[in-house]
């Protein structure tokens, strides 16, 4: 039988993080895989449907509670204005919505490794075994400095044994407390209410609670969790950056899994929300953020960097840097293109060495192949632009667009001054700048002809290399009589 849905979840997220040594960012907020550590978190606590998802909050608050409102609106934020320890930010959340029945989850908002699965298994041994309270664990290979979990023989917990106090057998146990729990509520809120002051820090700790209930002839149970890595909370940038690699790894094999190939997965960062389909193909060196998506059969990379970019089938992106791009099927992109925010290519289309794109829509098989840019602009299909293009669309106080027809040619070295239209299978001369429209099937010219002022290198330049080289060069062509 699957477990209940959890009264609430409680998710601890009020502590400074000191050794984080932020100015600006406070310690739950600190990012991973496209996500904070307290997001991380809150994602995992969905997972499981609670009735209430609570958040704690204390140091830089509002900051807290503004990310709270962006990523998960539905979550309560419970002020802790002093951060008294665990137990006092638990009974801070009873304080303020009152007594709560049924399974209340209390997790920590530093602890972004957590997975939805392992929550799953604590809701479902609390509830199988009955018990006031369930300690999630860890079986690690180096116990050294945590609390060992002492078990009875009929696998309850009978006692949590820090290392100072242990035993040599005891310490060769590898089961450690993880420090989050399921509890009943009921039972939580009056243990809570017996919980003291009476330690070195002079603060209210949620593992006495844990002892008070088993005292009181309650049982307490564990759930192990044996495929836990790493931190078990993020305290450090050592810790954080320990955390993203195995975070990415983990990521990285459910895509493998589900037949997406990642030649290097060394060299390869993929947020958690991105969205990758089977038989796409990501090469070394390449970083998918925020909402990319990569359609069936697109290549991405080497040396690419996609931020919520759209990328279709059998496309091939390549050392590129793509910003809130719409990538169309079999486009290719690269070497070194920049497309920015709005940028749109249709079915076929080329954005190629060197382009950089903003705000511009590109159709069906036209091609931008190298050295230009192209800024608030729309490209009909089939149309080619020229190398060393610069659709120019700041006047200085306005953007203005620029319209290109199906079918064009634009010379290479054009400017294209907008707002301006080129209507249907014109052309325009290389070097030319174009500051009026261009009737369909036209020829637009605008470049001044060319006139040689002969001498003039010899006369204003006598004495440098150029004008020698020009006598030189005339000294021979008299001698051929050309």
């Amino acid at each position: 039988m699957s477990p209940s849905r959890p009264a609430a979840v409680i998710v601890l997220a009020a502590g400074e993080g000191t050794r984080m040594k932020s100015r600006k960012v406070p310690k739950v907020l600190h990012e991973l895989c496209g996500r904070s550590m307290v997001g991380h978190v809150l994602a995992a606590a969905r997972d499981l449907k609670p009735q209430r998802l609570i958040a704690v909050v204390g140091h830089d608050r509002d900051k807290v509670i503004a990310h709270l409102a962006e990523v998960e609106p539905d979550a309560l934020p419970v002020t802790q204005a002093e951060q008294n320890g665990t137990g006092h930010a638990v009974r801070m959340v009873l304080e303020a919505v009152g007594a709560i029945e049924g399974t209340v989850l209390v997790l920590n908002g530093d602890a972004p490794l957590l997975r939805g699965d392992v929550l799953h298994e604590l809701l479902a041994t609390h509830e199988r075994e009955g018990n006031a309270a369930t300690i999630l664990t860890a079986d690690v290979p180096d116990p050294t400095g945590y609390g060992r979990m002492i078990r009875a023989g009929d696998g309850s917990v009978s006692a949590i044994v820090e290392e100072k106090d242990a035993s040599a057998d005891e310490r060769a146990i590898t089961e450690i407390n993880i420090g989050m729990y399921a509890f009943d509520g009921g039972l939580l809120g009056a243990a809570l209410g017996k919980v003291t002051t009476d330690n070195v820090k002079g603060e209210e700790y949620l593992t006495d609670v844990v002892t008070i209930l088993r005292d009181s002839g309650h049982r307490v149970g564990g759930a192990l969790d044996r495929r836990w890595t790493g931190p078990l909370g993020v305290n450090d940038r050592v810790q954080l950056a320990e955390a993203r690699r195995l975070m990415n790894d983990r990521v990285l094999e459910t895509h493998m899994r589900a037949g997406v190939t990642i030649v290097d997965p060394g060299s390869t960062w993929i947020d958690v929300q991105v969205t990758l389909e089977a038989d796409a193909l990501i090469k070394p060196g390449t970083q998918l953020h925020g909402t990319t998506h990569i359609a069936a059969g697109a290549e991405v990379g080497p040396g690419c960097t996609l931020t919520d970019t759209a990328v279709g089938e059998d496309a091939v992106v390549v050392n590129a840097v793509c910003d809130g791009a719409e990538i169309g099927p079999e486009v290719s992109v690269g070497p070194y293109a920049y497309l920015r925010p709005g940028t749109k290519l249709g079915r076929k289309a080329k954005a190629g060495t060197y382009v950089e794109m903003k705000n511009a829509v590109v159709g069906a098989g036209s091609k931008v192949p190298h050295l230009s840019y192209v800024g608030d602009a729309e490209i009909g299909e089939g149309s080619n632009i020229g190398a060393a293009c610069v659709f120019v669309n700041y006047d200085g106080v306005e953007k203005r667009k620029s319209v290109v027809g199906d079918h064009v040619k634009v010379g290479s070295d054009n400017m294209l001054v907008a707002p301006v239209n080129i209507g249907d299978g014109a052309y325009t001369a290389a070097g030319s700048v174009i500051t009026n429209d261009v009737p369909p099937g036209a020829m637009a010219v605008a470049r001044s002809r060319q006139r040689n002022v002969e001498g003039w290198v010899e006369r204003r330049r006598a004495g440098t290399p150029s004008a020698e080289a020009a006598r030189r060069a005339q000294e021979q062509q008299s001698e051929r009589g050309d």
